[in-house]
């Protein structure tokens, strides 16, 4: 590490010297992000669990919010928040139930198998737009990555034993997933929100040149076979990497400390307590 002093705070679950604590400061999460949503949405049951109790249109800014709300908490909180962050999803999880419309099965949607694609789904997509978009992250620093982030899966219920540890098992755990995957009624819906979210006529044009570049570069990081599913083509992946590192280059010139100002100021709250060495950056990434 660079040895930067970091005070003597509570630091969390996972600490100013994580590859975690550097990669979830980063603009491209919001990216990452949606490539999420897309992503999770290709497993039917699991994104059955969420259309069926809830209104997604109307709450999937909301959802967005909530789950960047969550990883601060549990990134750059104190010990204590996150774990309470941690108790809260596990609640709401078990009183949510959804039917299978094929065999009129009900089913919980904290299912461990359920729980796992989310969770997998998720680390992927933020390990992937950091990567791709230029982040200097190495194969080590990844699977440090995923190996921090079995503390987030026990975080939401998971066994932490059953969880990928590493690339070459996420890699194997996607491969052995993939026969389940498909997009019904419900993924259709989610990508036909990411695509074109309702919004106020006067926001229209900020939408067309925001978030529909951010929602298309997502989509395009997909893998080539969540394309085939959702029966839209894509870029080229070199085509797709240069926009990525083109837009990552772009969000990177905003000022940190003025992105970290905006609220809940996770980050700036993190070093508030622990001291400025604690400053999120690529260069605490060590070896």
């Amino acid at each position: 590490m660079d040895g930067t002093r970091v005070g003597e705070g509570d630091p969390g679950l996972f600490g100013p010297r994580s590859v975690t604590w550097q990669l979830h400061a980063d603009p491209m999460m919001w990216v990452a992000g949606v490539r999420a949503l897309y992503f999770q949405a290709l497993h039917p049951r699991a994104v059955r669990g969420v259309m069926q109790n809830s209104d997604f249109r109307k709450e999937a800014v909301g959802r967005l919010m909530r789950t960047e709300n969550f990883v601060g908490t549990t990134t750059y909180g104190t010990t204590d928040a996150a774990e309470k962050a941690g108790a809260r999803v596990r609640k709401i999880h078990r009183m949510l139930s959804a039917v299978d419309p094929d065999t009129g099965e009900r089913y919980g949607v904290d299912e461990p198998e359920l729980l796992l694609w989310v969770h997998c789904a998720e680390i992927d997509s933020y390990l992937h737009i950091m990567r791709r978009s230029g982040y200097p992250i190495t194969d080590a620093h990844a699977d440090r990555y995923i190996r921090e982030h079995l503390v987030s899966a026990r975080l939401v219920g998971l066994d932490p034993d059953a969880v990928p540890a590493n690339r070459a098992e996420m890699s194997a755990y996607f491969e052995k997933v993939r026969p389940e995957l498909a997009v019904g009624a419900e993924a259709r819906e989610v990508d036909d929100f990411l695509r074109r979210p309702p919004t106020h006529p006067l926001l229209v044009p900020a939408r067309e040149v925001l978030w529909r570049r951010v929602s298309r570069l997502a989509y395009a990081s997909l893998p080539p076979y969540a394309h085939e599913l959702y029966g839209r083509a894509a870029a080229e992946p070199a085509t797709v990497t240069r926009q990525l590192r083109a837009y990552g280059t772009l969000l990177r010139r905003v000022p940190a400390r003025l992105r970290w100002q905006l609220p809940p100021k996770h980050v700036l709250r993190a070093m508030s307590r622990l001291g400025p060495g604690s400053r999120p950056a690529p260069y605490k990434l060590g070896g």
